[in-house]
Formats: structure tokens, sequence, C-alpha cells
């Protein structure tokens, strides 16, 4: 050896001479364990073959790494999941499961981790959300859906991110709260499906300015739409434009009256009590809209109106033979649903505060919460379909934990005899728990345990900070 090889460190050496055919089969050998792994940190629920096909579609250049597409998207779902977001965590899950496969130690350092998150691209991750949601609904049973046709429900939540500048240009702080006091907030508009409780379509907007508003992104999103689609919203949609453009798609909806509309001079039919048809006449052009588009909405349009005690619902399906008042109460009583979605996505895998701090990986985050949500609501229906059970019986929580404790046994499982095993563990820790039903149920929204008193920032940080440093000097002299 010469004296400058002596000279290197010991982790700069190489440390095999393996003849060039044998490495290359070695690299193949740890690059197709690491992918299955990286498969089964999706929980098993999209096939090796339709990621593989979504990989060649969005991410054909890539070289070989330490951290490849596949086992990045894994560890990302693992961040999602588990009740330890850090990237710290999922490096140090990495670097234990390679041990465990007998494959070359990682550094712990999370820098790598990082650039590959980065390189990975914003489409790739929400195709695989949409993949994942389109596998949900095609395994759905047929007394999952309403009539057989699909019921969407459409909602609005927003949600914080941390105060970066180039946050803050795209999605900027409330105009109410001071500069440097406030957070960057995006405005999340989502579609959710009834049956299966995926997330199918969704778009991101700032909170405030022009069109940033939840009609204009469900515009948007209404080429997402199929014929014969039935659509639950609350009344912040019931616009005239909207609901004419839905019925001229074939879209049905059920959605509760704007409190601002007056149906004292429009045309009415009785159907019954609490029960009537109205025809609604198209308004002037609004001055968003252009001509060519105001021109083919309709100038008049044909709907139903049902109250359901103070709530007014209108909905285009007309035939009360077909669906009585009570089923069109009962169906807009499911848009909950998607406020309890929410929630989940929110609390359960802490969506609420974003990490990242770019715009980028924003858009990036999100894609990825809701690919982990999609993915637990498909394990949740093949838990719930053995016994016949309703989705929506099953408890979120309890199988995120199912899900975050599979991917962990996962680390020191190397077989694939022994992970189904434990992917059928979770399956059945998942069915046990239930939510029990409560029909009628009321809560307050409020909670009884007080938070620990603080001192609210009243000022940006770095002048408080010079202020308590500027005290602190004066203290010493």
């Amino acid at each position: 050896m010469s004296a400058e090889q002596k000279d290197q460190h010991p982790e700069d050496q190489p440390t095999c001479r393996l003849p060039k055919k044998r490495l290359r089969a070695a690299i193949e050998c740890e690059r197709l364990l690491l992918a299955t792994c990286a498969r089964d940190r999706l929980l098993g629920v999209l096939p090796a073959v339709q990621l593989d096909a979504l990989m060649a579609a969005h991410c054909s250049k890539h070289r070989s790494r330490l951290f490849p597409p596949e086992v990045t998207l894994g560890l990302f779902m693992e961040q999602v999941i588990s009740s330890d977001p850090t990237c710290q965590e999922a490096v140090g899950r990495y670097l234990s499961q390679r041990a465990a496969l007998g494959l070359g130690a990682c550094s712990l350092g999370t820098g790598g981790f990082c650039r590959a998150r980065k390189r990975l691209p914003a489409p790739f991750v929400e195709a695989c959300a949409r993949a994942v949601a389109d596998i949900a609904a095609a395994a759905l049973p047929a007394a999952a859906r309403w009539r057989g046709r699909e019921i969407k429900l459409i909602d609005g939540t927003q949600i914080s991110m941390p105060d970066m500048p180039e946050l803050q240009a795209v999605y900027p702080q409330n105009k109410q709260q001071q500069p440097g006091l406030g957070f960057p907030q995006v405005r999340v508009v989502g579609v959710v499906s009834l049956s299966s409780g995926c997330a199918l379509n969704w778009t991101l907007s700032p909170c405030e300015g022009k069109g940033s508003g939840e009609p204009t992104q469900l515009w948007n999103l209404l080429g997402g739409f199929s014929t014969g689609d039935l659509v639950i919203a609350d009344r912040i949609y019931c616009t005239y434009f909207l609901l004419a453009a839905m019925q001229q798609r074939g879209i049905d909806f059920v959605i509760r009256e704007n409190a601002n509309r007056k149906n004292d001079s429009v045309h009415k039919v009785n159907l019954g009590r609490d029960d009537r048809i109205l025809v609604w006449t198209r308004p002037a052009k609004p001055a968003w809209m252009d001509d060519a588009t105001y021109a083919q909405i309709p100038e008049a349009m044909r709907v139903r109106e049902v109250k359901d005690g103070a709530r007014m619902i209108v909905t285009s399906l007309c035939d009360p033979a077909a669906v009585p008042a009570t089923e069109i109460a009962w169906l807009y009583r499911q848009r909950w649903a998607i406020e309890l979605d929410f929630h989940s996505i929110k609390e359960a895998l802490q969506m609420s505060v974003l990490r990242c701090k770019s715009k980028d990986m924003v858009r990036k985050e999100i894609a990825a919460h809701l690919l982990g949500y999609n993915l637990i609501r498909v394990v949740m229906g093949e838990a719930a379909r053995p016994e016949g059970l309703c989705l929506r019986t099953l408890s979120f929580a309890a199988a995120r934990r199912a899900a975050s404790l599979y991917q962990t046994n996962l680390r020191w499982i190397a077989t694939p005899r022994h992970r189904a095993q434990a992917r059928f563990l979770m399956l059945q820790q998942t069915a046990h728990f239930r939510i029990p039903d409560r029909p009628g149920r009321v809560e307050p929204r409020a909670v009884k345990r007080r938070p620990k008193p603080r001192t609210l920032l009243t000022e940006p940080r770095h002048l408080a900070r010079a202020r308590i440093l500027k005290q602190q000097q004066a203290m010493r002299a």
C-alpha cells in the first residue's frame, strides 16, 4: 500500500474490489431488495407493475443512488403515517432496515434524504395518490354505492406552514395580522369519495385574492368528474353558474341553498310539504366570466328545493317518486363525513401545520399526506370487506396506528411469507377497533382542558430577541 493510501481516512478507502460483473449484480440485488421494501412501505396497496409504470412516466431519468425514487417515496410515507414525522427518524429507520437486511450502512445525516425528497417529482406523488384512490374505487362492493352511483363530497380547509419569505409571497398570511406575526396559509379544496373515503382530487390556492375562493377552485376540479356522479357540498358552492355547469356535464348535486338567495319571484311547483320545484333564471354576467362561457350557460335552470328542519337543500334530483324528500335530506347529512375526513388528515396525520419551507415541497408534502391517507383508507376497506362492515364504521386513528406498527415491523422482516403475515395482522388490528353508532350525537365544539397561559408574541421575533438581549446587557452593566 502506498503512503498516499495509508494517509487516507478509512471511510475514504474502497471497501471492496469486486469484479465489474459481480459488482453490478450486487448493486442490482440491493436495488431490487430495497424496491420490494419500498413497496411494502406503501402498505402493499400499489401493485409493483403500476408503481413501476408511474415511475417510468415521472421519474424516467435518475441515477442509482442510496435514495432512489421508490425508496424516497416509501420513507416519505413512513414520515406521514408515523407519529414522529421528522427526517431524522426516517433516516434512522432506513439505517436500521439496511442493517437488518445485511446491506451497507448509510449516514445518519438527513441531507441526502432531504435532497432526495426535493428530486422526487410532485406529479409523481400526486399520480400515486390518485392511483390508490382508483384502486379503492375498483374494490368497492356494489352495496357501498348509492343506487350504483358514486357520491363525491366537496369542501375546503386551510393549512398553516412555516413563516418563510418564499411561502409568504405565494400563500400570504391574513392581512389583519402584522408583518412577522402571522404564518402563510394555503387553502385546499378537495373531492372525497363517500364510499371509499379516499381523496380523489384537490387544488391549492392562497386564502385571499382573486380566484382563491372555494367556488372558483371547484371550477378547476369539474374536469375530474364523470357523468352520473352525485356531488354533495355546503352552501358556499350554491351558485347558479356552478350548478348549471354540473347539470350540463350530467352531474347531479345535493347542496345546501345559499342564505342570500331570494325565491320570492321565481316560478314554483309544490310537490308536497317542504318540497317544491323552482325555476331559476340566469343572473347577469359576472366580471370574471368571458362572453363565450356565459353564452353556454342556460338561461333557466330547474331545481328542487327540500326543507330539512332549518336547512334548505337544492338538488337536481327533481323526481319525487324516484327520490323522496326524506332521502334528499339523508343524502345531505352525509356531507359531514368530509369534515371528519379533513380532521383525520390534519390531526391523525399531522397535516394542520406543514414542515417544508418551499413552494414545491409544500405541494409535495400535501400530496404525500393525501397519498398516506388514501393508503390507510384502502387498508380499512380490505379489513372491512371479509366481515361485510361499512368502511366508515372503522376507526381511522386505530388504522393509522396499525399501519405505523406494520411499517416498524418491516424493518426486521426479510422473507415474503413473514411480510404477508405481518400485513394480515395489520388488517386484523384495523378491523378490531370500530366506531359505535351514535345517531343524532351532539357535542359542543369546545375543549374543557385549559391550555397553559402563554404571552402572545406582538412583535417580530428578531425584534423581541434584540430587546431581550438589550435588557440582559443593561442588567449586567
